[in-house]
């Protein structure tokens, strides 16, 4: 009896550190683009995911022998998939001069979680297999992008509105009609303000346009918005 528990031990440990190690090769390559989530971050989530799955599955044993008891080990681990949430809208809402970013360290967190639940269930290969697709995903996709870039044309966009709800669902509803990109937003209030009723902001995008599409056309269909006063851009931003 004391082999069998010696072996189960050993087994969950096992999972354990390789939960660590693979949350953690996804939090170093996360880290060395200096990301909000890094090494540690990466690897709690998985070392954590893990653990909470193995209480899920065998930290229950002793009440399975009552007739009342109903044995569900995707129960508690299942809470871990909404939970994980809270990290995501911290690395995204992290911001510097209104600046969005971070979604693809909350989709690594998130992901990480995922391997970590693998794990602690024992679906050690695809879990692997998850971890190097997400090491592919985020050290080769850039340069797939950039190189099928090629061709089409980065701009700086700067754009002078009242602040009203609806404004950037407007303007995104015209960069979606040309099929051009949008890679950053800024929102800086204008600290000239003319009337404390009706609000301006300054709107900056960072955006890659198709070959054949025409800032200057863009421009106009802007400025037909109700509420923009000025729109200016800068080609080729830095």
């Amino acid at each position: 009896m004391t082999q069998v528990v010696t072996l189960d031990m050993m087994h969950m440990i096992g999972r354990l550190i390789l939960a660590a190690i693979l949350g953690g090769i996804i939090g170093w390559e996360r880290g060395q683009r200096q990301k909000h989530a890094g090494l540690k971050t990466h690897l709690m989530v998985s070392l954590g995911s893990a653990l909470i799955t193995l209480t899920s599955m065998y930290g229950f044993q002793e009440f399975l022998s009552l007739d009342q008891v109903r044995f569900d080990p995707s129960r508690i681990a299942a809470q871990i998939v909404s939970g994980i949430g809270f990290l995501g809208a911290g690395a995204i809402l992290r911001r510097s001069d209104h600046m969005i970013s971070g979604l693809t360290t909350a989709a690594t967190i998130w992901a990480v979680a995922g391997i970590g639940i693998a794990v602690g269930s024992g679906f050690y290969f695809p879990a692997i297999v998850t971890t190097l697709i997400i090491l592919a995903s985020t050290v080769f996709l850039p340069r797939v992008e950039h190189r099928f870039m090629s061709g089409r044309k980065p701009y700086e966009l700067f754009i002078e509105v009242r602040d009203r709800p609806g404004t950037l669902a407007r303007l995104s509803h015209i960069f979606g009609e040309h099929h051009i990109d949008i890679w950053q937003v800024h929102i800086y209030p204008n600290e000239m303000q003319e009337d404390e009723v009706q609000r301006w902001v300054m709107i900056e995008f960072r955006l890659t346009f198709p070959a054949k599409v025409s800032i200057l056309e863009v421009i106009e269909n802007i400025k037909k918005i109700e509420g923009v006063r000025a729109v200016d851009y800068h080609s080729n931003p830095s």
